[in-house]
């Protein structure tokens, strides 16, 4: 793992937002410049600053700082295993718009709402 980019992790911890579908944490700079890790073939959120404001929250509880998804009990526990490096959210208080949550469902991909604060409604 000695050669994995650091990229992903947050430069500051003013400013932080998590992706609402992956939960991963970083600027809002971040977003808008390289969009998501995990996430940008469906959000398209690099060059998209409307985007990142509709696919990113700023209201989350926990971190998970995680370098080897593969070996992580912690990353299955939280769903994030095959997700890239980096520093993950616990919980993500917020919900995708409803145009996005159907383009992802119309592309096979299962939206799970990752804010834990109330009961799931999916």
């Amino acid at each position: 793992m000695a050669n994995a980019s650091m990229e992903t992790v947050p430069k500051s911890l003013r400013n932080m937002r998590a992706c609402l579908l992956c939960s991963l944490i970083k600027t809002l700079d971040q977003f808008e410049y390289d969009g998501c890790e995990n996430c940008d073939e469906y959000l398209h959120m690099r060059g998209n600053r409307d985007m990142v404001y509709d696919c990113t929250s700023s209201s989350f509880d926990g971190l998970i700082s995680m370098m080897a998804p593969d070996e992580s009990w912690v990353a299955k526990w939280q769903r994030i295993k095959k997700f890239k490096p980096g520093c993950y959210a616990i919980s993500v208080t917020g919900r995708l718009p409803s145009s996005i949550i159907r383009d992802l469902k119309a592309s096979g991909v299962a939206y799970r709402s990752r804010d834990t604060s109330q009961k799931a409604t999916d």
